[in-house]
């Protein structure tokens, strides 16, 4: 095994809570090590909504405008259609904010983006294809992790581990952390469909028919989301392409022709989706956040928003500790009771939209939006609240200026 590597702090995952993570403490002075598993950041189907709140942290960077010159669409309103209802539920227009839209933006371009600019900074150091396969401790105390490299096994010691490697994470695992789930029972299935330019631009989602289907703009496609219950997959599969095109175009008639695009279930990706979180976020030497921490479903496509905004809080937390050798569980502490309060609230509201979508699954008659439907969403700060709600979060957080 190679010497350890010594670092401040290491990050564990390069998604987008681990790189703006890794960006802030090095802009602070702290000598961070972030590894990512991958070779690169190219993934597909990863959420790619920039939050009202995420440009603003840009602009505090002083990198908003280098930053919107990366490719993008801008989402200022969003429109659904709720059987033969079709209504704009949300309005970023009047956001306290520079930037009064979310951008979509695909999410390797975002992190190509930050990596670039952090690779700036001497504290900072990515090491891609480097994966965390476990934890070293000493005296109950995280002081460390194991990985992957390929070379072969090294370890790498730090003063602190921050856990960013996403739902699935292999470090809130060796920690033996604790996990509270909450019931789900929608998964989503991904595909793309191309888009034409006169198709509606800003889809929030068709619902009709016992189905959902969301379609994000992704400039010459759409990434297109159907909800399902959860677990029927086998049984859609079992009725055949033919019959799921067909209910695509049922739910989605402009779509046309284009369904035929679909030729094979290898173009449709699964994703079982969940909603968890951590009861305790932190042990002696180690932290987790974002997806590490709270597992967020794709409703409002606030996952990757929460996972930035929680490190945000822990940069601003953590810097000055950090480079001061002073480092206790009391800010670890802290950084959990910033940041548990919007993480349930922002949950509490995923599980009953989930309920609510359940509700309408499997029924094939058409739909009818509810008089109280059509009452609340056009009452004038309606639109805005949702705007606020999903552009911003319950706590939007701010860059703590250098010292």
């Amino acid at each position: 095994m190679a010497h350890p590597h010594k670092t401040t702090c290491c990050i564990v995952g390069g998604g987008p809570a681990g790189m703006v993570l890794g960006f802030l403490l090095a802009r602070r002075g702290v000598a961070v090590t972030v590894l990512e598993k991958h070779k690169d950041f190219f993934r597909d189907f990863r959420g790619d909504t920039i939050h009202a709140s995420t440009l603003e942290l840009m602009y505090e960077l002083g990198l908003l405008d280098t930053f919107l010159k990366v490719r993008h669409q801008k989402l200022t309103t969003l429109t659904a259609q709720f059987g033969d209802f079709s209504f704009a539920p949300v309005d970023f227009t009047h956001l306290p904010t520079h930037c009064k839209f979310v951008a979509l933006m695909p999410q390797w371009d975002f992190l190509n983006f930050i990596a670039e600019n952090a690779k700036q900074l001497s504290a900072f150091d990515l090491r891609m294809e480097n994966e965390a396969v476990g934890l070293v401790e000493q005296n109950g105390r995280v002081t460390g992790v194991r990985v992957q490299t390929p070379d072969g096994i090294t370890e790498i010691e730090a003063d602190l581990v921050v856990a960013c490697d996403g739902r699935h994470s292999t470090l809130r695992t060796a920690a033996h952390m604790e996990v509270l789930e909450f019931g789900v029972p929608i998964d989503v299935l991904w595909f793309r469909i191309s888009r034409q330019p006169d198709d509606p631009e800003n889809i929030l989602g068709h619902v009709n028919y016992g189905k959902a289907m969301v379609m994000i703009n992704r400039g010459d496609y759409f990434q297109t989301g159907l909800i399902i219950r959860k677990g029927s997959l086998e049984e859609i599969q079992q009725k055949g392409l033919s019959a799921f095109r067909e209910s695509l175009l049922q739910l989605s008639p402009f779509l046309g022709e284009r369904v035929n695009e679909i030729q094979s279930w290898d173009q449709v990706k699964l994703l079982s989706v969940q909603i968890n979180r951590l009861r305790r976020w932190h042990r002696p030497g180690l932290l987790c956040i974002g997806d590490a921490v709270h597992a967020m479903s794709p409703a409002g496509g606030v996952g990757i928003n929460l996972a930035i905004q929680d490190a945000v809080a822990a940069a601003n937390l953590l810097g000055e500790p950090l480079r001061g050798g002073r480092l206790s569980e009391g800010v670890l502490e802290a950084i959990q009771q910033r940041r548990e309060f919007p993480t349930r609230i922002m949950q509490g509201l995923q599980v009953r939209i989930h309920a609510a979508f359940a509700r309408i699954l499997g029924n094939p008659e058409p739909v009818h939006a509810p008089w109280l439907m059509r009452f609340i969403t056009r009452l004038p700060g309606f639109k805005r609240l949702t705007g606020r709600i999903i552009g911003l979060g319950f706590r939007p957080e701010h860059v703590k200026a250098r010292t």
